[in-house]
């Protein structure tokens, strides 16, 4: 079964598109492998996988730590997404992919900015080699995200000038992605992106809650996943958040 498959069928059976962003801080990795397990235990039955940070990564550790919380998600049967934001040159996006692979992540996200050859080819590869998944950023959810995913450029593929997110959008569509990343913050831009990949590329939708992301515009523009993080992350009632952000979104589930 395929990385798009798993979650959707994830989807499906707990009628939830909502995944779990762990941005979660702390002052010993300890504090937050426990802290990360809590939330988990917390909202499990609410979500349909999990997003990791390097945030989280890094203090854990890919063969240490990290482990425990991998285990967990595992034993609830939420698929984990790494967010790597990977943009490098082959032979180490190969690399570095196939560690993340190993270490039980079933999807990454990678930047389409290096390009294809010479640069995500061999994680594509790599990853329908594993049964698992590419997502790939096509439009971020802060301000800044204009001065680089709205800039015009000239597409190499017809010559003619569009916005860098519609010629990812379209990159992506082409390289059969398992997913993009686009805004909650940008609705405008999610109808652009979902003209382009229609049904064939599902839209993952970060920036709920802080970063003014509406959930709910988010949907009826054309997101498939919401990701969410500190909205459920630092409330003092996790659950009750994930419940709560679960119910407003699944009469707009498709």
């Amino acid at each position: 079964m395929s990385f798009r498959e798993r979650i959707r069928e994830v989807l499906e059976e707990r009628e939830t598109n909502l995944i779990l962003a762990l941005d979660v801080y702390g002052e010993s990795p300890s504090e937050i492998l426990n802290r990360c397990i809590d939330l988990l235990r917390k909202t499990q039955r609410f979500i349909c996988a999990v997003k990791i940070n390097l945030q989280v990564l890094l203090p854990l550790g890919l063969f240490d730590g990290i482990r425990g919380l991998i285990k967990e998600a595992k034993n609830y049967g939420l698929p984990l997404i790494m967010d790597l934001k990977l943009n490098d040159v082959g032979h180490t996006n190969l690399q570095v992919s196939t560690y993340i692979f190993e270490a039980g992540f079933d999807a990454l996200i990678a930047n389409p900015f290096v390009g294809w050859e010479g640069g995500l080819k061999p994680v594509f590869e790599k990853a329908r080699s594993m049964g698992r998944g590419v997502i790939l950023l096509v439009y971020m959810s802060h301000p800044g995200a204009v001065e680089g995913y709205g800039q015009i450029v000239r597409d190499p593929e017809d010559g003619r000038a569009y916005p860098q997110y519609m010629v990812f959008a379209r990159k992506a569509l082409r390289w059969r992605a398992d997913g993009v990343i686009v805004g909650a913050t940008r609705p405008e831009k999610i109808v652009d992106v979902k003209k382009i990949l229609r049904d064939e590329v599902p839209i993952y939708s970060p920036g709920i809650g802080p970063q003014g992301g509406d959930p709910i515009k988010a949907m009826t523009s054309g997101a498939s996943y919401l990701i969410v993080g500190r909205t459920i992350t630092q409330s003092s009632k996790p659950t009750d958040e994930a419940k709560k952000l679960r119910d407003l979104i699944r009469p707009y589930i498709t």
